[in-house]
């Protein structure tokens, strides 16, 4: 059975006597103030360990302190730390747990304690134990067993249980997907100090993949389910297949949960059928957001969802955004963006999309007003990677200093996302790059070319408790082809403001083309470095810089461009929805701008 939900991995524990003791009458009593542990001769790593999953732990953490809780929690403990050091490979422990002088093991149910003081854990890890015969039988060609599962290593429980499901695993990886441990005999010689270890796997037959039955209620069509699932009926069994398969069907958001389960007997003809249960999500979202700046005035997003409209799983989206709200009505920017997904149009692994925006924008160096039609496939290649290519109809209106004109492109947009970070909104680990392409003809008189983004972002937490966070982000740019004053505005690159550099107004940097006159460049490149630092719970510091340049040719660099600067101070509170930002920022070179700025929203600002 492959199931995908939310989930927490711990160690699994007997809860001795837990639902008793949680029954008793319990009248309110002050909280244990001592919680001590004592570990002679224990590595800091198995100590770590046992801490980490006390019950003891978390239920002085999440306040559960009186008698009842805290003998029940006592009781758990036990068994948790001898199956903790079980795992690390011995095998004759010593454990106390005194609750106010008295081991816990010993406490009557019926006479437990309305109040605790002090709780003392006692862990003697007693000998350690090593291999001595080390058997598993039969393997499947290419299994690779733990490689300190062998005669004289330590011999911890976690490495018999990793040899047990290697063997298993080799044989599902061949196509045998009733492959179970039919044999697991372990024994322990207190007098040698050896375990000796005898596993035997029952393969079962060699399956394919057979049909795909749906079971429950949904209001996604059987058909689009089995589609998008994608499973390869009448191929030999792969159970990365099977995972695929709930990948896809979770991708499409039209499920909450997604459940595929194996038939317990095979077909007479060597296949084997699948089942499908699936609640689904609920079909309409919304949300909103808001941020703030004291140059760029106020800026509202808001977006509905609908799931599943036409019964395909299907997603349609409206995005809708308000920028530059400030006194000066000549500043509003607004955009609306439609979009619908249809999952699995060419093969279970590439959905298609089509895309509408409207753009009316009155920015410092042009006016536009444009439409937007696109229609693409997207595919998921990888859990990280995601691609995307389409072709598009661009019609705008812009007026610049260059005066009005009107273009119409066919362009070919392409897109490639590689996301490793641990948090969309609050990252402290790993990186995400983002790589545009958008070659485009022109379907008036003026040049065809390409237009190249980038967006690099890396994270790195330092410290034991990881409480601070390095944050880097590399941006580049160019425009190719069409010299800058055939290109339209919106494809030039400008910087400034807080998508760019905090500290100096929005596109404020931009190319003089004379008479006081500016357009955007073909090159762009942007650098900021932030130093992120928890301060208590919920509170955090910032300190960074931001840098940024733009120049008339297509190739970053040499004396066709400029660069200018910000730095600054922030304040982050974190919030359910991601950290809430403040930031102060001012000029740190360039003469685009002089004063203070202020930005406020939600999540970091990269």
């Amino acid at each position: 059975m492959v199931s995908r939900k939310d989930s927490s991995l711990r160690p699994r524990h007997s809860l001795i006597s837990l639902s008793l003791a949680l029954s008793l009458a319990a009248l309110p009593a002050s909280a244990f103030e001592t919680l001590s542990f004592a570990f002679p001769e224990l590595d800091q790593d198995i100590q770590d360990q046992i801490t980490t999953y006390s019950a003891l732990v978390r239920a002085k953490t999440d306040g559960k302190t009186q008698g009842p809780d805290v003998l029940a929690a006592a009781l758990q403990d036990y068994g948790i730390i001898v199956e903790t050091l079980y795992s690390n490979g011995y095998y004759g422990p010593e454990v106390s747990i005194r609750i106010d002088g008295r081991e816990a093991a010993d406490i009557p149910l019926l006479t437990t304690p309305q109040s605790v003081n002090r709780v003392d854990v006692l862990v003697k890890r007693g000998p350690s134990f090593r291999f001595g015969r080390t058997n598993v039988a039969p393997l499947a060609p290419g299994t690779e067993l733990p490689s300190d599962f062998k005669t004289r290593d330590r011999a911890r429980a976690s490495t018999i249980s990793g040899a047990a499901q290697a063997a298993v695993d080799g044989w599902r990886n061949v196509g045998y997907p009733k492959a179970e441990l039919t044999r697991e005999d372990v024994t322990a010689n207190h007098v040698s100090r050896y375990v000796d270890v005898d596993l035997g796997v029952t393969t079962g037959p060699r399956l394919r993949f057979g049909r795909l039955l749906n079971v429950g209620k949904s209001a996604v069509r059987g058909s689009a389910r089995r589609r998008i699932a994608g499973l390869p009926t009448g191929e030999i069994y792969d159970p990365q297949e099977v995972n695929d398969a709930v990948d896809r069907l979770t991708r499409t958001g039209a499920f909450a949960t997604v459940t595929l389960r194996e038939k317990e007997v095979p077909n007479p003809d060597g296949t084997l059928d699948y089942t499908l249960q699936v609640v689904d999500s609920k079909p309409r979202r919304v949300g909103a957001g808001a941020e703030i700046s004291s140059l760029e005035g106020l800026s509202l997003t808001g977006y509905w969802l609908h799931r599943n409209i036409l019964g395909g799983a299907e997603r349609l989206r409206f995005d809708a955004s308000i920028t530059d709200i400030t006194d000066q009505a000549d500043t509003l920017d607004y955009t609306l963006t439609g979009r619908l997904d249809v999952p699995a149009v060419i093969g279970p692994e590439t959905n298609g999309f089509f895309e509408t925006e409207l753009q009316h924008l009155q920015e410092p160096n042009y006016d536009l007003d444009s439409i937007e039609l696109t229609l693409g496939i997207t595919r998921q290649l990888t859990d990280h990677l995601y691609t995307e290519i389409g072709v598009g109809y661009l019609y705008s209106e812009t007026t610049d200093d260059l005066g009005e004109r009107t273009f119409e492109l066919l362009t070919l947009p392409m897109k490639a996302e590689y996301d490793r970070r641990d948090n969309e909104f609050d990252p402290r680990h790993g990186f995400y790059a983002l790589a545009e392409a958008t070659p485009f003809m022109n379907l008036r008189d003026d040049p065809n070319g390409a237009r190249l983004y980038g967006d690099f972002r890396g994270y790195l937490a330092l410290g034991e408790r990881e409480r601070s966070v390095l944050a880097g982000r590399v941006m580049l740019g160019s425009v190719l082809g069409p010299d800058i004053d055939e290109t339209p505005p919106d494809y030039l690159f400008y910087s400034g403001g807080a998508g760019t550099v905090r500290g100096q107004p929005y596109q404020s940097l931009a190319i003089d083309i004379g008479d006081g006159d500016t357009i955007g460049g073909r090159s762009f490149a942007a650098l900021s470095a932030e130093f992120r630092q928890d301060i208590g719970e919920s509170l955090g510091a910032v300190v960074f810089y931001d840098a940024g340049y733009v120049g008339r040719d297509s190739t970053p660099g040499g004396d066709d461009g400029e660069w200018h600067a910000g730095a600054g101070l922030g304040v982050r509170y974190k919030t359910g929805i991601g950290p809430l930002r403040f930031d102060v920022a001012m000029p740190a070179g360039g003469d685009t701008g002089d004063g203070v700025q202020i930005y406020l929203g939600i999540g970091q600002a990269f």
